[in-house]
């Protein structure tokens, strides 16, 4: 009984916590507007001070209301999710764990204790990641553990480079004059942990762990922190010349990809975390444009759709015989009206659809990189990545909706349980208001940039052709021409354009054939018949030749003495 209340007491314990922080959030925001730093020193030994600084600012309180929503709620959907768990303890405790981490990371603006809340992200991820306990589990908690560890060893390398500026302190960064290699180590490892190019192949690994972590996963905690890192150090990052141009460059290329990807993805999860790291190229995008109050703004509003997003489709797949395959599901909008009604919202917010969330941050975002003197490419790749992700969207929402059924019938009765009804309708009506309540409440307006009206209209017009596109081939089921090309194109977007087998197989392959090489000509080779090995075999086929002359005692030494004293002679 214990077992079972555990989720409940957690999601009251982090719905408590949500409701002290909101009336903070709400007096700094609306009344003040500034930023409180509570600083207590642990450690005083002569001139050396240690102290633990937390920093009470509208950009953390705003990320932890958002952090401790989703987490509320998906703590209330793991009650029933996870029921059946054996060990629902543990992973509680695990996710608590995780939220905590995020939450230092979010308050804390020393370096050295943000290192505590980064690199415990990096270990929950890990441990919840390989949580089912099988091979792929463990392959994909390796593939997110080791290319996380790159941008924890920069970060450990911007620690001991700052060493030399006199302190560790994020708010400091404006006043010192920082070097060009601290920057890029701050840059990439944000770039490691948010899966931008080349770092993406480890956010669909991240798939193998259960529904409600790759919730909270994708939606506020782990790939978030990259984006809030950068939120926290632009004002010395701003400083250096080619940071713009690099995240620019990288975002754009991040969110091709991604869409790309997804347009030919049939698995429901990784349909959803690549469209996670197209948003992501968008909130990168954003700081490529010196627009980091919007990053931040796309970066809470996104967080509520997609928490949405994945506690639908992990609903559906435990209810349809665990089956996340769109080629499979079909024909669920009388089973469960209420999942798929919340979804399509989500997926709405995701496209940009006008007055939902995700519709006051990104259309900002594309309309001034309109206005900015951008390169023609980037601003290609950006707008047809656009239209690229209403279009996996929408062939998302036809799979489930309008295509037929290939699975065996189940009964639906998520609609009756209250623990995921509830979460499902409150991130819906965060999906829903959210936007507009944090563009009139919590962002002040932003000037409005005065453009022609084709150009006002650019990201719409690129949405609805997306759209389109995506509607005809489907319902004309429209055969992909199986040329050269055609069939490279295929390889190149379902592989990620080759990171998956280049950050796996390809790094592996050649360390392992030299490995097995210097096994057989070092170690099982010259080096072992020269060795201990080798001189015990000597040893022992001696002994065994010199074991007939020691049968008879007396005959062998006289003919030994025979023998040399013949030897003496002829000398």
């Amino acid at each position: 009984m214990l077992l079972k209340s555990t989720p409940k007491i957690s999601s009251m314990t982090i719905w408590l916590l949500l409701s002290l922080t909101t009336v903070p959030l709400m007096f700094f925001f609306i009344f003040m507007n500034n930023t409180v730093l509570i600083q207590w020193n642990l450690i005083s030994i002569f001139s050396l001070h240690i102290s633990l600084p937390l920093i009470i600012d509208p950009t953390g309180l705003l990320f932890s209301f958002i952090v401790l929503f989703i987490s509320a709620n998906i703590m209330q959907f793991s009650s029933s999710y996870m029921a059946n768990d054996p060990l629902m303890k543990r992973f509680i405790h695990l996710v608590l764990l995780f939220i905590l981490s995020m939450n230092m990371l979010i308050y804390i603006p020393h370096l050295i204790f943000l290192l505590l809340g980064w690199d415990g992200l990096g270990i929950t991820s890990f441990i919840l990641v390989i949580y089912y306990q099988n091979p792929k589990s463990l392959a994909a908690g390796m593939i997110t553990a080791l290319t996380n560890r790159i941008g924890d060893a920069l970060i450990l390398l911007s620690i001991a480079w700052m060493l030399n500026q006199g302190h560790w302190m994020i708010l400091q960064t404006e006043a010192a004059k920082f070097s060009s290699p601290l920057l890029l180590a701050i840059t990439l490892a944000a770039l490691t942990k948010s899966a931008q190019i080349p770092f993406s192949s480890w956010l669909p690994a991240a798939m193998a762990a259960p529904t409600p972590v790759s919730a909270l996963v994708h939606s506020s905690t782990l790939v978030t922190a990259g984006v809030f890192l950068l939120i926290r150090f632009y004002p010395a990052l701003s400083t250096s010349q080619n940071f713009h141009t690099l995240l620019l460059l990288t975002a754009s290329l991040t969110m091709f990809m991604a869409g790309l990807s997804a347009m030919l993805e049939s698995d429901m999860k990784k349909i959803i975390a690549l469209s996670t790291l197209s948003q992501l190229g968008v909130m990168m995008a954003s700081l490529g444009l010196a627009l980091p109050s919007l990053a931040l703004f796309h970066l809470s509003t996104h967080a509520l759709f997609k928490a949405l997003l994945f506690m639908c489709a992990g609903a559906i797949i435990s209810s349809s015989h665990h089956t996340q395959d769109l080629r499979i599901l079909g024909g669920l909008t009388n089973q469960m009206p209420l999942l798929l009604s919340s979804m399509t919202i989500a997926n709405l917010a995701l496209c940009g659809t006008p007055f939902l969330a995700g519709f006051y941050s990104k259309d900002m975002i594309l309309e001034l990189s309109v206005t900015a003197p951008n390169n023609i490419l980037i601003l290609t790749l950006l707008f047809i990545s656009t239209a690229l992700t209403s279009a996996y969207s929408l062939r998302f929402m036809i799979s489930l909706v309008w295509s037929p059924s290939m699975s065996s019938p189940f009964h639906q009765t998520n609609n009756k349980d209250h623990n995921i009804s509830t979460p499902t309708i409150f991130l819906s009506i965060g999906a829903i208001f959210g936007g507009t309540a944090m563009s009139w409440v919590l962002f002040p307006p932003s000037p409005e940039p005065f453009i022609p009206l084709h150009l006002k209209m650019l990201a719409i017009l690129f949405t609805m052709t997306g759209a389109f596109l995506s509607t005809t081939t489907m319902m004309n089921k429209t055969k992909i021409p199986t040329n050269l090309a055609a069939t490279l194109m295929y390889h190149l977007s379902t592989s990620m354009w080759f990171l998956t087998p280049l950050s796996s197989q390809f790094l592996m392959k050649y360390p392992l054939l030299t490995s097995a090489l210097l096994l057989k000509t070092i170690d099982s080779g010259w080096n072992e018949a020269l060795g201990g090995q080798g001189a015990n075999l000597l040893s022992t086929s001696l002994t065994m030749k010199a074991q007939p002359w020691q049968n008879n005692m007396i005959t062998s030494h006289l003919t030994l003495m025979s023998l040399t004293l013949l030897l003496l002679l002829l000398i």
